[in-house]
This record gives structure tokens, sequence and C-alpha cells, in this order.
């Protein structure tokens, strides 16, 4: 705390010239403004006027030209601060929101056939829980939605060549991925499974158990299934597919002894094709949350996401398509 009677005692240390020893009150730990009077503020050339510490009631003499350049420059605004505002601005201006406003349209990078967040129902459209979550994005950023079906091999260099505005496509998080792109929070939670063919039934017991050459599984090429499948079963023969549909029926067609895939499709795949030909090993082995993709760099977009997640998850929306997408069976009749 700056004590009045150290500043008193500073104020008298004053060189016969006339210079101050501004340092010392900067030193003691004085707080308050430089002193700055109207004369100096109006950068006249008169000489300097006496001008007053308000803190310590301490008189200080005239300044000469040197000195009162010194403080002016000590307390000038930093231009950085300014150009910082500026900056700012800018980088509101170059967001995906301002593009997607712009013009009038919110594009949505996936590939259908990830049951059951996309998928195409046989009329042609795309429905599922990820397509309904864009159609409520689109409508409340007022704008029309315009899904992108992508090869999933890539998707993530489309996003980042602005083929499209976000992935909301059943993407896993992962650290090499978010290296490349940016992620909001999770939306919600999966883990890899195993479909098992029926013969092993009594023999495999969990994915351990699968973990020797003898074992052909399956997954798809470029997924968290395949790198599970290499990681966790690594003995195992394994064999890469362009579909996880694919993978699964070499499965039930008994020319493969497993499918490693996340939970929602392999509990998909065998109550639609598996029943009496697989067994289902439904308990996750992994952790993977799925979370929609923006590119890197943009903050103001990124920030808009959250809170949309955020409130459509307070208002009853998210529990909706889970219920209806997650939980229920009506939907596969529009499939069918």
């Amino acid at each position: 705390m700056f004590i009045i009677k150290d500043a008193l005692s500073a104020c008298k240390k004053v060189q016969k010239k006339g210079e101050i020893l501004i340092d010392r009150f900067m030193g003691a730990g004085f707080s308050g403004p430089i002193p700055v009077n109207n004369t100096e503020l109006k950068d006249k050339e008169e000489p300097y006027e006496k001008s007053i510490f308000v803190e310590s009631g301490c008189a200080i003499p005239e300044r000469n030209d040197f000195q009162r350049r010194r403080v002016r420059c000590r307390h000038r605004r930093p231009a950085e601060h300014s150009v910082g505002g500026v900056a700012d601005i800018e980088l509101a201006k170059k967001s995906t929101v301002e593009k997607i406003l712009q013009r009038g349209e919110l594009r949505v990078g996936f590939e259908s056939g990830y049951v059951p967040f996309e998928m195409t129902d046989k009329k042609g459209n795309f429905i599922g829980f990820d397509m309904d979550y864009a159609r409520r994005l689109a409508k409340d950023m007022g704008v029309k939605f315009v899904p992108v079906n992508t090869a999933w091999d890539g998707i993530i260099p489309a996003l980042m060549t602005d083929k499209f505005d976000i992935i909301m496509g059943g993407m896993t998080i992962t650290q090499e991925r978010n290296l490349k792109i940016n992620f909001v929070d999770p939306y919600i939670v999966v883990g890899q499974t195993i479909l098992l063919n029926k013969k092993h039934e009594d023999t495999v017991k969990d994915y351990r158990d699968l973990n020797d050459p003898k074992y052909i599984i399956t997954s798809r090429l470029g997924t968290t299934g395949e790198q599970a499948a290499k990681r966790y079963i690594p003995k195992a023969t394994y064999k890469a597919f362009e579909s996880e549909a694919e993978a699964g029926l070499e499965v039930i067609n008994g020319k493969a002894d497993a499918l490693v895939y996340d939970l929602p499709f392999c509990g998909f795949l065998y109550g639609s094709q598996g029943q009496g030909k697989t067994v289902f090993l439904s308990e996750p082995f992994t952790f993977e949350p799925l979370a929609w993709a923006i590119n890197k760099g943009d903050p103001d977009f990124l920030n808009f996401l959250s809170n949309f997640l955020r409130q459509t998850k307070g208002d009853g929306f998210y529990q909706r398509l889970f219920e209806k997408w997650i939980i229920g069976v009506d939907w596969k009749k529009e499939l069918e």
C-alpha cells in the first residue's frame, strides 16, 4: 500500500535543475495516474505548469520537455489494444456463421448409411438422428438445409476445402482428427461392440477371446471400428470393407467370425438380419463420444453450436430424438 508519508518525502527529493524523480513514485508502488494537466494534454509549447498528485496532496515542480515526453509515453494506451479490437471484428466477419446467413443455406456433410444417425429412406430422403438435428439447426438459423452426402474417407478434406459448413455424421472425436478440425461438445457417447457368428456362441464371450489368428474379424475401412480391431484384437485376422453393412453380412453369411463396430449399428443389424445367425455382445469395450465437426479458427461458429446444443438438450428436443431414433424402432419401416 502507498504510504502518504513516503510520498511526501519522495516529493522533496528533487534535483536543483527541476528534474523529477518519477521512478521513485513508480517504484514505491504508486497506483494512481501520473499527473498530467490541461496544458500537456493540449500538447502546447509553453512551459509545463505545476500539477497535483491527488492521492498524496504532493505538488510536483515544473518538468522539462524530456520529462513530459517520458510521462506521456509511459501512460499512452497501447496501440495493440485498438488493433486487437479491429482484428476481432474482422475475425467475426469471416466466421462460417456469417457465410451461412449471407448464403441462406446450411450445408451439412455426412455419409448416409450409419444407422440410426444418417440413412436414406425408400423415398430417397435422408433421415436419422443427425438429419433431424441438422434440420433443426437450419431452422433456428433461418436458412435452408442442404444435405451433402459424402464418402467417409474424404469427408474431412471436403470440410477443410469448403464443400460444406459442418460435419453432422456420427463422427467420433479422436486426437488425430482433432489436429485437423474442431469438435463441438459430444452429443452422445457410443462404443465398439461385437456381432459374433452363432457358431462361436459357446467359446467367445467377449472381444479378448477373438485375439487369435484363427478368427476372422471385420469392420469398415477408416473407422474407429477398424482402429479398435487392430488395437484390441491385434492377433486376429482382419478384413476391411467399404461399408459396415458389407462387413456385417460377411459375418451373418458365415464367411467371417465377428464384426467390430459401433453399438447402434451392431444392434440394428442383429435385430434386422442377424437373429438366429449371430450373437450380439452388446457391452462396449471402447469409449467413443460423437460430435459435430467444423473448421479450425472459427470461435464464433463453435460458440453458436455449443449454445445450440445446450438449448436443445434443455428444451426437450434432444430427448425426443433420442427416444425416436436410439430407443425406438418405428423408423425401421421407413427403410423397408
